[in-house]
Formats: structure tokens, sequence, C-alpha cells
């Protein structure tokens, strides 16, 4: 008999199919001449010779001794020997005559045998110690018409025994009273193939063998053979060795010009570019001349080779400083990791060679394996030649040692440059009335020091500030206050102009108190208290008038509501101003003071589009009553909020709400009233403008980059105008609309500003978003609407590169170090000169000296109004780098700008009260001009000589304005 089994390459290549092999161990039918069992008692069964159809002899034992009663007829077989197998199988074929059939009187009739089996390892048989298999009943009997017919119904039953544990065995048949003929008895066992024995009476694990050159895959391939002699439960497979591929059921080596190296793939690959396998069966195939490969590169990838030289180098050189910028090598060998190495060398006096640059010369970002195409060295020395060689070098560069270097070099030559900023000033004596102040020599002279300026003032009192000059490296300043702080600055001069100043130093001189100013002292601190006093029993009385009228819109008059408290100073009518909501006792006041609450029903949540600090971002319509239905955003506050968690999110509605200007994003409203807490706000489809830029790269037109610079500007203009000052003005804080109207977004610094930790320098106070952010809010935290102004300069670079990320790879401190130093970026590929002059003037180190925002939207909506203005583009060989350049910074219509406020009140040395006239109210010089004494004894302007001071300069502008046609331009 065979059946069969699994094919293929699952265990072995060479066989088609797995046989189940029969082995008898014992067959009545086979046997020539007498079977030789033992019956008992002797007159039970007994041997009959027959002959079958074929006329083949045939040995059947039967026994019909049914008149008699008490039958127990035994036949026994001869010892079988197991030869091994421990489970073996017992067929028997039998005739059995129904008991209905025979003649009355009949003292027993069964129709039913039993058969039993003895183990044992010798012939020896004891008949006590046989074990029932089973009793064996016939499927079909025959009658005394069958026989007469001779009508043989033959009966087949198979048992199966097991497990055997001794050589042989014997089996019997025990008759109580049948008419039963045995006619044939055939034991035998099954096995399966490459296993010759020991087959078990469970699951028998067979490990196969791989041939005709494959190999296992992860571990050998077994198979289990059952009791059946069937294969189960296949495990494991082979698979061609590598050099070779599977073809029908075979594996077949590789031919010349492919490979196969990985046991996943099933074919033969052939060999990628610059590459060949010369023989047979190759694993890999090898690169040709001139090519490499590194080992991380996988088996299909061509072979590559170093990269030409880079292309159209230029440098710009200002003062000590040179930027280099070059295009990408017309050949990078076929790979994508391109980096670039600097050498620098100087050029020695009297053609005495060149030697490489010292430890002192810095590279920004970096010397060596640069990803960007440009690179600012800094801190060489002045009037000095200098031989930079740029290189391209790839993953394999370093393989192609018989490859020549190919290099392109730059020659330039230093300026005469300012010497570097003194780093170290020290305080020596301190008098009553002076200081002593020493200092070292700058780090860089950079030529002869001609003199040094001194700078200093008086604590808090900078708008106001005395220089005085030495030739020496020391000086005594003298005339200053006992017991006071002052803030000192030193910078060198040399004949290419001044250097930096220097950080800040605080220095303090000594007390100074005679009996007669200690009693003036104490006269003072008591007419100080009482007058402190008094005012806080004003400010209560004020305070507790606005607790009765309760602050809320719904009890207020109307006319009681255009005055507020803020900060201890009173809002006055007539211009809009931001009030912060920290200074509410409750924030769940502001919150509902400037934002609409919204029923949580109104609102459905269809998908998330993003998180945020404090919880998930997601879309969905809105639905108010009356209204028509409107997509929005919907910022959700995650569950195990803490109080304050609950204040900071909702402290951004509490801004927002106070805002309504197109271009600056609109809260819908707020859910605070069940969870989770939302603020919803209107949605803007296109997200972020920076991917949105990066995802559309060039795919807009200048005029339309220029359309969202304005809307922003405009956006920017309107928050100024208010007084508030936004901190994190960036890209990824803009959000953009289907119809690519750009408006200012995340009105909160108090998070974390990006996942980078580079992305953010710490200070005293938070975060602040380095790359945008301007020198002086890095320094001394100092945030304005200057410093947003230098923000919405990184902001236009953005856009004009299409999302590119400023300052590239440069570390914070570099860029801090950089900026301080007047590097600037360079103009954005393609951008028109006029924008990137434009971004400069943001740039400009003095924040007096930069546009405000109604001059950049004035500016801007000329060069929509004139598009011909854009057409010129900032010239690659000529891109400013690091240094502001001297330019009309504002032009046309745009130009006529007039003082501040605040420019005003220090051209009259009034500076000091220009927090209190925009708290006041009084942001512009119309309102001002409107001023009475009363007006400013009620902003807190109370000393009498101030009060004349500043009305007779009023009174001057009052004059100015009336002969003029014009209004004042803010």
């Amino acid at each position: 008999e065979s059946q069969c089994g699994p094919r293929g390459p699952e265990v072995h290549y060479s066989q088609g199919c797995l046989f189940s092999l029969t082995v008898n161990l014992l067959d009545s039918r086979s046997v020539i001449g007498d079977l030789g069992w033992v019956a008992y008692p002797k007159n039970g069964w007994e041997e009959i010779g027959e002959v079958d159809e074929d006329y083949a002899p045939i040995h059947t034992y039967q026994v019909c001794r049914v008149m008699e009663q008490n039958q127990n007829n035994w036949l026994h077989t001869n010892w079988i020997l197991t030869e091994g197998a421990q489970r073996v199988f017992i067929e028997l074929k039998f005739t059995l005559r129904d008991c209905n059939s025979l003649p009355g009187g009949v003292g027993t009739c069964k129709e039913t045998f039993n058969m039993y089996y003895y183990e044992t390892n010798d012939r020896v048989m004891k008949e006590s110690r046989y074990i029932k298999i089973d009793t064996i009943a016939a499927d079909e009997s025959f009658t005394e018409l069958d026989l007469g017919d001779r009508v043989m119904k033959l009966n087949t039953e198979v048992r199966d025994l097991g497990p055997l544990t001794h050589k042989g065995f014997y089996l019997a048949f025990q008759d109580l009273g049948a008419c039963i003929a045995l006619v044939s008895v055939r034991v035998f066992y099954k096995r399966c193939p490459f296993l010759v024995k020991s087959l078990a009476s469970q699951l028998v694990e067979v490990v196969g063998r791989c041939v005709n050159n494959s190999i296992p895959l992860y571990e050998p391939p077994r198979m289990h053979c059952s009791t059946e002699g069937e294969w189960l439960v296949p495990i494991g497979k082979c698979v061609c060795q590598s050099g070779f591929e599977e073809i029908n059921g075979s594996c077949q080596v590789c031919k010349v010009g492919f490979y196969r190296s990985l046991l996943e793939s099933l074919a033969c690959s052939k060999c990628p570019p610059h590459s060949v396998a010369r023989q047979t069966g190759a694993t890999a195939c090898s690169c040709e001349d001139g090519y490499h490969k590194i080992d991380s590169d996988p088996p299909n990838m061509a072979c590559t080779r170093p990269p030409s030289a880079p292309r159209n180098a230029i440098s710009n050189v200002n003062e000590t400083s040179v930027f280099l910028e070059w295009s990408v090598p017309l050949d990078t060998g076929g790979r994508k990791d391109v980096r670039y190495n600097i050498l620098c060398r100087r050029v020695l006096p009297d053609g005495r060679g060149l030697e490489e640059c010292g430890p002192n010369v810095r590279f920004l970002p970096r010397r060596v394996g640069l990803s960007n195409t440009s690179v600012m060295v800094a801190d060489l020395q002045s009037h000095t030649n200098y031989s930079f060689l740029l290189e391209a070098v790839n993953g394999v560069s370093e393989l192609a040692k018989d490859h020549a270097k190919q290099y392109v070099t730059l020659n330039v030559t230093t300026n005469q440059a300012a010497p570097s900023p003194v780093s170290v000033v020290r305080k020596g004596h301190t008098g009553k009335s002076s200081i002593a102040v020493s200092w070292a020599e700058p780090d860089r002279p950079n030529g002869i020091i001609l003199e040094y300026e001194i700078k200093y003032f008086e604590k808090e009192q900078d708008s106001s500030y005395t220089i005085i000059k030495s030739k020496e490296t020391e000086m005594v300043v003298e005339g200053l206050k006992p017991s006071s702080a002052y803030i000192f600055q030193v910078r060198a001069r040399t004949s290419a102009g001044y250097g930096a100043f220097s950080r800040r130093f605080e220095f303090q001189t000594s007390p100074y108190l005679t009996a007669t100013s200690e009693r003036a002292q104490a006269s003072i601190v008591a007419v100080a208290i009482t007058l402190a006093l008094v005012l806080l029993a004003v400010v209560a009385g004020f305070l507790l008038s606005g607790r009765r009228c309760g602050y809320s819109k719904a009890k207020q008059d109307p006319e009681e509501e255009k005055m507020h408290f803020h900060n201890g100073h009173i809002k006055f009518p007539g211009v809009r101003t931001y009030i912060d909501p920290l200074t509410y006792e409750d924030p769940n006041q502001a919150v509902h003071e400037f934002a609409q609450e919204i029923d949580v029903s109104f609102i459905s949540i269809e998908r998330i589009i993003g998180a945020g600090e404090f919880g998930e971002v997601c879309s969905g319509p809105l639905r108010l009553p009356g209204k028509r239905e409107i997509q929005v955003a919907i910022k959700t506050l995650k569950a195990g909020y803490t109080e304050q968690q609950r204040r900071d999110f909702l402290w951004e509605a509490s801004i927002m709400g106070q805002f309504n200007h197109p271009n600056i994003i609109r809260l819908e409203g707020v859910v605070t009233k069940s969870k989770p807490v939302m603020i919803i706000t209107e949605y803007m489809e296109n997200g972020s403008l920076d991917t949105f830029l990066k995802k559309n790269d060039a795919q807009f037109t200048v005029i339309q980059l220029v359309g969202m610079l304005r809307g922003i500007a405009s956006g920017m203009r309107y928050l100024s105008d208010m007084g508030y000052v936004h901190r994190d003005l960036a890209a990824r804080n803009i959000l953009v609309n289907s119809n690519l109207v750009c408006k200012v977004s995340d009105f909160g610094l108090s998070r974390v500003l990006e996942d980078d930790p580079e992305a953010a320098y710490t200070t005293r106070g938070g975060k602040i978003p380095i790359r945008w952010t301007a020198p002086e809010a890095i320094a001394y935290r100092k945030f304005t609407s200057a410093s947003d102004v230098w923000s919405y300069g990184i902001v236009m670079w953005e856009v004009m590169s299409y999302g590119e990320r400023p300052y590239w790879e440069m570390s914070n401190q570099d860029v801090i170090k950089a900026v301080e130093e007047s590097y600037r970026l360079p103009g954005p590929m393609d951008c028109p000169e006029a924008l990137y002059h434009l971004m400069m003037d943001c740039w400009q180190r003095e924040r007096s000296n930069r546009p405000k925002f109604d001059e950049i939207v004035c500016l801007l909506d000329k060069f929509i109004r004139n598009p011909s203005s854009l057409k010129k583009l900032v010239n690659s060989s000529h891109r400013v780098s690091n240094l502001l350049v001297e330019h009309a910074s504002i032009d046309g219509d745009c130009s006529t700008r007039s003082q501040t406020v605040g420019e005003w009140l220090d051209s009259i040395k009034m500076g000091r009260y220009t927090e209190l006239f925009m708290e006041g109210g009084y942001s512009s010089l119309e309102t001002v001009a409107q001023m009475t004494s009363e007006d400013l004894r009620r902003v807190g302007v109370n000393l009498a000589g101030h009060q004349k001071k500043i009305i007779t300069s009023i009174q001057e502008m009052r004059v100015h304005m009336n002969s003029t046609s014009s209004t004042v331009k803010i």
C-alpha cells in the first residue's frame, strides 16, 4: 500500500511524494502447509483446508458447538515477532451464522467471539496472562438458506494493539457458543519512509534533510509520522542556497551575470549597474574598476564612485568673516549621501607657503560633514590672504584611495575689521560717588587700539546714559550717586571703527549717610509709607466698588463698561487695549468675559487632526441655533488634568477672545461646563504655514507669497496696535485656510515650543525660540513689538524659502553668537531683492531702527500694486550673508513716518512715562495731542515740573499738526 504525502521543497527536493509502508507480521492466507495453531479443548476449534476462488489453498478455523451448554473454546496462534513495532493492526475475516436460523433445542447460541493477546520475550505461554483486546461481532450473518446456496457473507474487522513492549506476542480467540469460521488472520504495522523502526503510539518527529543545493531556512525541516504511517504537521523548510535559484522544484545554479545572496529571494537577480558576476553560482557581484560599495549598501544597489568637485563656488568677505557658497557637484557618484569638507589655509607672508588655519577660526555650522552648500568662516585675521579648498565626499570616498581628490579652490583676502568685544570688565576701588573699572584688550584687536569708550548708566535707567573715552584700559568714573547700582559697558576702536559693546557689568557705589541725611531719609520713608497707605485705600475702594458692581458685563451699566482696572491702572475710552487674563483674580471670569460658552451638544467631533500640549486637536461641525453650520477646530483638554493645567489651557482662549481681525485666528467659543473642556476656533483647511509650504514647494507666484506675508503683517499690526506682543511669531504658528488666507495663531508661550531640544534656549522666565527671536529679547528678555518685527523678518525668510529651517543645522549657541556678530541669513534662492532688503531692515540690531508693522503693510501693498518692483532678484554672487546693508529701509509713501509716542517722550527726556501713556490708552500722537494736565495726572505724571515740560511739548505738537494737511503716521 502507498499514500502520497507532502511534496516539494518543504522537506525534500528529490521526492515527488512520500509513501506510507505496510509490513506484515502474520498472514494466515500466505502460509503454506498447516498453521500449527493450538486449539483447546481439542474438540473445539478445528482447522479445515479449502481453496479460494482462485483455487489457492487457504486455512480456515471453525467452531459450531451450539447444541451444547457452557462452551469455552480457545484457539492460540504461534508466537508473533514484533520486529520492533510498538503498535500493530489485526485484520480478521470471518463468517458467522444467525442464531435464529438454527433449529430449536440448541443449548447456547452466541453471535460474537472474543480476541486476546499475551506479550512475552520468549515462546512460553501462560493463559492467565492473556489480555482482552475486544469482543468481535459480525456485521453480516448467514442462514441455512445461504449455506445451501453457498453464499458466504464475509466480515472484516480491524483492531489496533499497543503500545507493545516485548519482542513478540500471542493472539487467542475465545468462542463461548457461536457458529463461526475464521477465514484469515493478518497482523501488520505501518511505517513512514526513512524511518525503519521505533514508531511510537503518538506522533513521532522525523528530521528531514535538504538535498540538491538547498539549505534549511531558519531551522531544519521536520515532520511528524502518525501511527497510520502518514506525514503530518510540516515544520521548517529548505530553500536554495546562495548562488542557486528554485526552478521546477529543484535548485539551479545562477547564470553568469546573475547573483543570489538573500535566502528570502527565490530567483537570481541581474547584477546592478557597474558590477559584474563573471562565474556561475555568484552570491554577489563585484564592482567594476573605479566603483565601490560600503557594507551598509544593499546587494541590489549599484556600485558607486566619489563625487566630482563642487561647482560655482563664490565667496563674500566681510571684515574678518567669509561666507562661502557653492552648488552640488555635476556628478554625485550615484549616491545621495554627499557631504562637504572645508580646508582653510593661511597664506604666509613673502611667499613662504601655506599653513592650516588655527583652532580659533570658527566654521558655522561646521567644517566637515556639511549637508548644506554654504558655510560661514569667522574669526579670521584682518588684512590676511586665505585659501579655501572645498571637497565633496560621499560614502565610498574613503574606499577610493586610488581616486584623485577633486577640490575647488577659493582665494580670499580679509578686510580691515573692527575689534572684537571686550570680554572682561573688572571693578577696582569703590567710593561713595566713584567706581574704578579696568578691562582687558579684546581677544582680536584686528589692528591698533586707538581708544576705548565706556558707557554707564544707573540701573533701570538705560534711556539716559553717559559715554566717556580713554586711551588706557582703566579709569575712575566719578560723579555717581552713593549706594547706587550702575551698569558698565566698554568697547574698543581701531582705524576700522568701533567694535561691539561688552556685555553688561553691574557695580555699586559705597553708601554715604550723614546724620542730617539720616533724618531726611527717615522723613522721606515716613511720607512714603503714608502715601502708600492712602494709595492702597483708594485702590481698595475702586476694587470694592468694582466687586459691588459685579465686574460682569451682564450687570454693568453700558457706560461703566468703558472703564476697567488693569494692573492698578485705569483703561480709558477711545482705544481698544489688550488686557492680560492673568490680572484677573478668578481666571474663569476672564474666560467668560472674553469667550462665549458653547453647549457641547452643538459640537460634533468627526476626526483627530493633531495633538497639542494639553490634549488632542480635532475637527467637526458646529451647529449653533439660528446660524448656519460651520467647520471648526476643537482643542480638548485631556483627562486627569490639574486645576493649573485647566487655567493654562483656557488662558489662550482668554487672549484670543479679545481679538477680532481677518488675519487673526477667530475664537468661536469654549466648553467649560462639561468634560472634556474645549476651545473652539475656526477651521483652517491647509494647516500650518511651514508644512503647507514644504508640501507645495515652488508652486506659488511671488505675488501669492507676498499676499500671504501681507496678511501676516496686517494681523501683527492689529496686535501691535492693541499693545499685545506675540513672542513666538513663526511660520509654524501661522495657519492657512483654503483661500490661502494666513492667520496668526498660538497665543501662549508657556508651552514647550518644539520637540527638538535644540529649538529653545532656556533663560530665567521660560523658553525662547532662538532662531526667531531678536537679540535683545534673548539677552535681556526685552519683548516688544520691535522684537516681533525681527521674528516677522524670519517668517518672511521661511516663506520665500518654502519652509526651510532658519540657520539650517547651526546650534542655538552658534546662532546667538553669529547674530551678535552681525551675521544675517542670506537671501533665499529666487527671492526678490526688495523683499530681502525688507528682511534685513527687520533684522536691524537697534530695535528703534526696525520698521513698524503699519509701514511693512504699506510697503507690501505697494509691491502688490507694482509687481515690477519684485522682478529684480537677489544675485547669488552678491548675496549678503553677515553684515547689515546700509540702504533706505522704507521708501515711497511708507517713508514719511513720524515719531511714536515712546520716541517723542524720549526726545524730551520723559521716556520713563512711555509705559504709563500706553496703558492709559495714549498709543498715538493724535490722542496725545488732546491731553490736558488732568489727563497727565490721571496716567500717573504727578511731578509739576514734568507736567509743565510735557504740556509745553504737546502745545508745540498741536501747532505742527495744524500747519500740515496730513495726519501723523505711526
